[in-house]
This record gives structure tokens, sequence and C-alpha cells, in this order.
């Protein structure tokens, strides 16, 4: 078992059957949905909620029921990865592109369990990632422009050469801070931004961090 699936099937862990489960995106998320598909299999009850089409489109093929928030405003457990965890448990997310759903579903949680490898964890945010930043296309380069003045160095992101549009029809800027010194005050200070949807700063949402390294296991809780 390598390190993401060693997190995965300890997130796992956690789900009871009956629960409301929020599906999260990326590769370690992809291997806690099929795990749960097994569970499905076995006879549990879930109902899950995709922070992305692909999450969704996985979770249908291996049996999990599909649900949307409106009919389920309060999630009782979310598995999901991140690109950057601090000591504090903030993090950054959307390199997979979701950001914007994800932290939709992350707040309507009440328990959000977080699985990565020992790489994500930094000291400080920016340190590795960049932050991704989604914005509408219309008047896209006046956007951008005002991201600069953040500090920080915003690129358009793309794929196969042409721009990468969320699930959501917008763009995501990747935005290249030296340091992230207080993430609640940039986390809000750029949603005031026109043309900004929102960011990939995750401030205060995540309730534990699943480690996995070559020593094993680690469980990180968030200060209460």
């Amino acid at each position: 078992m390598d390190l993401k699936e060693m997190a995965a099937a300890e997130a796992v862990k956690l789900v009871r059957d009956g629960m409301v489960v929020g599906l999260g995106s990326g590769s370690t998320a992809s291997i806690a949905i099929r795990l749960l598909g097994e569970k499905v299999r076995n006879g549990w009850k879930l109902v899950g909620v995709p922070t992305s089409r692909d999450s969704e489109e996985l979770a249908r093929s291996v049996g999990i029921t599909i649900d949307e928030l409106k009919n389920h405003p309060t999630v009782d457990l979310t598995i999901d990865g991140a690109d950057e965890v601090d000591p504090d448990l903030n993090l950054i997310k959307g390199l997979g592109g979701a950001l914007v759903r994800e932290k939709i579903i992350a707040a309507a949680t009440k328990y959000e369990v977080i699985v990565v490898d020992g790489s994500k964890l930094v000291d400080y945010l920016g340190q590795k990632a960049p932050l991704p930043v989604e914005i509408v296309k219309f008047a896209s380069e006046s956007t951008m422009h005002r991201l600069k003045r953040f500090g920080c160095v915003p690129v358009l992101r793309e794929k196969n050469g042409i721009a990468f549009i969320t699930d959501n029809g917008n763009l995501i800027a990747d935005c290249r801070f030296q340091k992230i010194d207080d993430p609640k005050k940039l986390e809000a200070d750029l949603n005031l931004v026109p043309g900004v949807v929102d960011n990939g700063l995750f401030v205060g949402l995540a309730h534990r961090v699943i480690v996995a390294s070559k020593d094993g296991l680690k469980t990180l809780e968030r200060k209460s």
C-alpha cells in the first residue's frame, strides 16, 4: 500500500453507514471514493456530495448515490486533499481546479478530513505551491493586474496550451507569493477584488489532517 492509499484508508475509517459524505477531488480523494464504493457494495447506505465533475463521475461508477448540497445542506464528513498544510491546519487547495466547490462543501461540513503525504506539510503557506485564484473570464486581464497589487506573480493556468476552464466556467490565476503571513486576511482581501470568485486559501476549515509518510501515519487535529 502506497502513502496515498494509507492516508485514504485511514480517513475512510471515520465514515459511518448512513452518512452524507463530501467527496473531494484529486488523486488521494479518488482512492477514498473507491474505498467508499466498496462499503456501498457491502450494503452501506451513503450519499455522496461531490466537489467536482470528476469526483461525481468516479463516485457514480463505484455505486455511490449522488445528491446535491441543496438537498443535504449539512454534510456529515468530507474527505479531501490539499496542496499545502501549515502548522495551524490552514490549507492551500486548488491545483486540481476545484477550489470553489471544495470550499462550498467544506463550509457545509461538520467534520473536514484532509488526506496528504508528508511533502504537503509546510512551515508557512506559499512555501511550495502557488495560490490558485478563480476569476471570471470577463476582463480577466484587469483582474490579473489587481492581483499583482498583493505582491504576487499571477499566471493564467493553461492546459494543453489553452486556458484552463473550471467546472464553473471560469479561469484560474496561479499566484506565486514569497510567503503568506496572514492567510485569513489575504483570503478575505482577495475575495473583495472585482472579478475574483474565490481563492484556494482554506482557513479554519480542516478539523483533521491525516499525513502518510515513510515513517507511517500521523494525525493532526485542529486546536479548538
